[in-house]
C-alpha cells in the first residue's frame, strides 16, 4: 500500500470515495430523499481510473422508487446510475417523444 500525501488539507488518496459521497449528497438534496443507493455501473464508472483519478463529469440519472422492505424507515429510496453513450457535456440532447403521443 502506498502512503497517503497530504496536499493542502485534503488526502489524495480520498477522490473516489469524496466523489461517491458527492453523488449521494446531490441525490439527497434534489430529489429529498435519504436513502440513496448507487447502481454497480455508476459504482464502476466512478473508480474507473482508480482511486486518485476519478472522471471529472459524469452524467447521472436519479429515479425515485418505492421502498418496499418491511423494516423500511423511509417510503421511497433514490436509484443513481450512469447514463450511457455520453461524448459531449457541452450541449445536453433534448429526448425525442414517441411518435403515438400526440400534443394538442
Amino acid at each position: 500500500m502506498q502512503p497517503f500525501w497530504v496536499i493542502g488539507s485534503k488526502l489524495t488518496m480520498t477522490e473516489a470515495p469524496n466523489a461517491i459521497k458527492a453523488v449521494k449528497k446531490f441525490a439527497q438534496l434534489s430529489m429529498g430523499v435519504q436513502d440513496v443507493r448507487i447502481s454497480p455501473g455508476l459504482n464502476q464508472a466512478v473508480w474507473s481510473r482508480g482511486v486518485k483519478s476519478p472522471p471529472r463529469r459524469i452524467r447521472v440519472r436519479l429515479e425515485r422508487k418505492r421502498n418496499d422492505d418491511e423494516g423500511a424507515k423511509e417510503k421511497l429510496y433514490v436509484l443513481a446510475s450512469i447514463v450511457e453513450g455520453v461524448t459531449s457535456f457541452k450541449v445536453r440532447p433534448t429526448p425525442l417523444l414517441s411518435q403515438s403521443v400526440e400534443l394538442t
